[in-house]
């Protein structure tokens, strides 16, 4: 429990380290680097899923071995320098702060009246065209962006470390990228990109539902609506194209009493999608503020559950 704790403390503390090798970034150079090669020798269809799943296997295995083999050694020399380095690992893998951070610029430059700035903020961290929304569709966008990854990046990341350490950590950590660089159905991928996509909606059916409770739990702590969170929740848990991601947003939509979701321009075309929550009022800046609370609340609840689970084991 200590590299988790001793990690996620120094993760709310120092985010993500600007200017620094980061590990997850590694990861991302690795599949980049993993692709071109296997893209020259695998050229039909049926050789680019078998080249996916190589991509795969190589790079998941590779992520879970290296940390395990580092530990393996800082272990031999130290109690302690393991420790420091498993921490060390655990502050890679979360990014609740840098998650807010760059949500609260969006946030930042609305409440200055800045449409243009926030949108330029906004791009970082959506793949939506950014250029002709309006205030409130700047606002929705980063709520629904912080509501999701509230499980991607934060209790997903979480709950891999308290099973198996940094290295099952780093481990999610790489199915997670491999689906954000290659699992898209577009010309390039759905055939090299097919596993990873798969693999990933795996990885992350049962951290997505738990994420959603937890959230629940957390919205109740702060005075949120949770009852109409844990509504919208059953409700339209499943109003997105992926099995996963509509859970920690439909959870957000009711405890803010927001609609988010709906159909968005990606590319220049545009992409229909359904609605998650009721348009009891309409989307603003403040919310982003209010998304980031649960958001950290949700992760602390989280924290404090696993050690209580681990404590109960012992």
């Amino acid at each position: 429990m200590l590299p988790l704790i001793f990690g996620y403390g120094m993760d709310m503390i120092i985010g993500d380290p600007q200017g620094f090798p980061h590990p997850v970034r590694m990861i991302g150079n690795f599949i980049s680097f993993m692709e071109r090669k296997l893209r020259r020798s695998y050229r039909t269809e049926e050789d680019e899923r078998k080249a996916g799943t190589i991509l795969w296997f190589s790079v998941v295995g590779a992520s879970f071995i290296v940390p395990l083999a580092i530990l393996f050694v800082a272990l031999r020399i130290s109690g302690i320098l393991a420790l420091i380095v498993e921490s060390i690992m655990c502050y890679y893998i979360l990014a609740t702060k840098s998650l807010r951070d760059e949500s609260m610029k969006v946030y930042a430059s609305l409440k200055n009246n800045n449409l243009q700035e926030a949108r330029k903020s906004l791009s970082y961290i959506v793949g939506r065209d950014v250029d002709k929304l309006d205030e409130s569709a700047v606002a929705r966008a980063a709520v629904e962006t912080v509501a999701e990854n509230t499980s991607d990046g934060v209790i997903a990341p979480m709950i891999y470390i308290l099973i198996g350490g940094a290295p099952l950590g780093f481990m999610y950590k790489a199915v997670n990228t491999l689906d954000s660089m290659v699992g898209y159905k577009n010309e390039r991928y759905i055939n090299m990109g097919r596993f990873s996509a798969i693999a990933d909606d795996v990885a992350n059916y049962i951290p997505a539902r738990l994420s959603a409770y937890i959230m629940v739990a957390a919205a109740f702590i702060l005075n949120m609506d949770y009852k109409k969170a844990l509504k919208i929740y059953r409700r339209d848990r499943y109003n997105h194209k992926s099995p996963n991601s509509a859970h920690t947003e439909s959870v957000s939509a009711g405890a803010l009493n927001i609609m988010l979701g709906g159909d968005n321009y990606y590319g220049g075309v545009m992409v229909p999608k359904p609605s998650i929550g009721d348009s009891d009022r309409e989307v603003e800046a403040e919310d982003i503020n209010r998304v980031n609370r649960l958001m950290y609340a949700s992760s602390m609840l989280c924290l404090f559950i696993g050690i209580l689970i681990k404590i109960i084991m012992k």
